[in-house]
């Protein structure tokens, strides 16, 4: 009895712990709303009313090489479980982008630009609507005659085409005989809980936001075309010759790395069914996007890797590559070895997909179960730039992150995973190195206001070098500052609950502080307030040593680990490290008192990855 009552106590405390944890930070009025709707938890857990909309889309879709032409009819079934009628239906089509009115984050050339999507029908719930979108930009509106009422469903149908770009971006021609065709169809935008329909225009520097729907689609294309999707290839007896399909089925138990399909089978045309066009199927449930590429040249690999030791279960490795392309040469090899670590490593999720497909392209950019990434002519920076866009597979693909709102929530946690495989790849030394010289030099070294603003700022209102380090290397920063305060064990422990807890759905920054606030049992909100809502940035300085007392200013204010380095008086060194929590009670000044009473000649201060603004004033000479 007395242990039952104790635990309703200790529940009782944490219930009113957590509300106060929830004060403490600031939060915009349309997320305060959330939560008292009940939508969203102070315990970091969605709301006894959360919810979110999700839709069915049958897509058949062709492409036309010759005309760089892609064109689809498409029946989506869109369900709206939110407690709102919807009367207008908002449309996204990302490419739209190419389009010469669309704004845009930079510069373009002439080969970029395109007519967009044109609708030659347009269906809801079998009433037909005069829209062909020319108007539109990467988000139109349609004002619909019925509204859908709250928990309904309706259907829409839509034939569309537009026309692919010569100039490849994040998809588009990757040669005469190459593309990758990416945000390929008219998508429902996402209706959400804090923000109704995300309205944001796609300007090509904010990235995506998109609900968990499921997918069966086909792809037609003219023989000799191989095409490699999203999702589960259901068909390739139909469309593959008779040894290349079994070549492919045999890939999905291989560890061995198969060459599906050479230079010299590709141009004899004996890997596809030699019919003027085939029609190649696949299909994904419960995933953000899908998308494909397809070539009449590029070699094709492949082989599998056990994602998950419990259920032995594989996910298929593939590549699909210019013979030029001689970083690609190791990419099935480089992708189990991705695909292993981060099923069991960082994040320590076994990979969720059924196959990861690196294409070669131009933009460096992940997909779900696809990237598309440039030849660099470095393979170990290749790797790496796979391996990044791999990591993306759990933010924002396994979590449905507002990467246009808040990239941090998936760029920084990309980088993240990105440095931890790289150590292990590459070792502590080189993965420091690069670390420092790719995601954090750039920002430390520049002065300017913007690189400090908060990194809770919505990324579309964070231009230029701000977003970028607001996105990566700082948001990354502050996820191993934590990792460093946390240990590994209750670092992994609260970060697994996050992502178990939100898997599937559509997580905000808020989300994150409350879930490792609970997950790990400690008021964090003084560590969250320090590295997201301030104009902090890394700056320490040693003040004062004295009868062995080491004082610590923290000029930059950022909540970060350092090591302090000793060299006493006989020449002996001795190295002590601090957490971020000698800064949680005075996050401007800290003393570190050192257990050996030896007399002090030289104290210096190493942050490692957390470069400092000003290391000339992290060494003190004691006299």
């Amino acid at each position: 009895m007395r242990n039952k009552s104790f635990r309703l106590l200790f529940i009782a405390f944490l219930f009113l712990a957590q509300t106060s944890f929830a004060q403490e930070l600031y939060m915009p009025r349309n997320i305060k709303e959330a939560y008292k709707k009940g939508t969203r938890s102070i315990d970091g857990k969605p709301g006894k009313n959360y919810w979110q909309n999700h839709g069915k889309y049958t897509m058949d879709i062709s492409v036309d090489p010759k005309k760089r032409l892609v064109s689809g009819t498409e029946t989506i079934v869109y369900e709206n479980n939110s407690n709102d009628t919807l009367r207008n239906l908002v449309v996204r089509f990302v490419n739209n982008l190419h389009k010469p009115s669309s704004p845009r984050s930079g510069t373009v050339s002439d080969d970029f630009l395109s007519d967009g999507l044109t609708i030659t029908s347009l269906k809801i719930e079998g009433e037909i609507y005069k829209e062909d979108a020319r108007s539109w930009g990467t988000v139109g509106n349609v004002k619909m005659k019925k509204g859908i009422p709250p928990h309904s469903k309706a259907t829409i149908n839509i034939d569309w085409n537009y026309p692919l770009s010569k100039e490849s971006g994040r998809e588009g021609q990757i040669d005469e005989t190459t593309f990758f065709v990416a945000y390929s169809y008219p998508r429902v935008s996402v209706f959400d809980d804090y923000n109704g329909w995300d309205r944001l225009p796609h300007t090509d520097r904010q990235e995506f936001y998109n609900d968990f729907n499921d997918y069966v689609f086909s792809v037609k294309a003219p023989k000799n075309y191989v095409v490699y999707a999203t999702g589960d290839f259901l068909n390739p007896d139909e469309v593959l010759q008779p040894e290349f399909a079994a070549r492919l089925k045999k890939s999905y138990l291989a560890d061995e790395i198969l060459h599906i399909a050479n230079e010299t089978e590709l141009k004899s045309g004996l890997v596809t069914k030699q019919n003027e066009w085939n029609v190649w199927k696949f299909e994904a449930k419960n995933i953000s996007d899908v998308c494909f590429g397809l070539s009449d040249h590029y070699l094709w690999d492949a082989s599998s890797v056990v994602v998950d030791k419990k259920t032995n279960r594989r996910a298929s490795v593939q590549a699909a590559y210019d013979i030029k392309g001689t970083d690609f040469v190791n990419s099935v090899k480089n992708n189990q070895y991705a695909l292993d670590f981060f099923s069991n490593n960082w994040p320590g999720v076994p990979y969720p997909f059924s196959k990861m497909t690196a294409f070669q392209g131009f933009a460096d950019m992940e997909y779900p179960m696809m990237c598309n990434d440039s030849q660099m002519g470095d393979p170990v920076f290749a790797q790496l730039v796979q391996d990044h866009e791999v990591a993306h597979t759990y933010f924002p693909f396994y979590m449905g992150i507002n990467e246009t709102r808040y990239a941090f929530m998936d760029e920084g946690w990309a980088t993240t995973f990105e440095y931890l495989i790289g150590i292990a790849e590459h070792g502590k030394e080189a993965a420091d190195k690069f670390y420092k010289e790719f995601r954090v030099q750039n920002y430390i070294k520049d002065a300017s206001t913007e690189e400090d603003q908060p990194i809770i700022s919505m990324s579309t209102q964070v231009s230029g070098a701000g977003y970028g380090n607001n996105s990566y290397g700082k948001a990354s920063l502050s996820y191993l500052a934590l990792k460093d305060m946390l240990g590994d064990d209750l670092f992994k422990k609260s970060l697994h609950e996050y992502m178990d807890t939100w898997n599937g759905k559509h997580p905000i920054p808020w989300d994150y502080f409350n879930s490792m606030n609970t997950a790990s049992g400690q008021n964090l909100n003084w560590f969250f307030n320090n590295w997201f809502f301030t104009n902090n940035y890394i700056d320490l300085s040693v003040k004062n040593v004295a009868k062995n007392v080491v004082s610590v200013e923290n000029v930059g204010g950022f909540a970060v680990p350092f090591d302090v380095n000793v060299v006493y008086a006989d020449n002996s060194t001795e190295t002590i490290h601090q957490t971020p929590e000698i800064w949680k009670t005075n996050q401007k000044r800290a003393t570190i008192a050192l257990k050996n009473k030896k007399q002090i000649k030289q104290v210096s201060l190493d942050g490692g990855i957390f470069m400092d603004a000003t290391p000339s004033n992290n060494t003190l000479i004691v006299n």
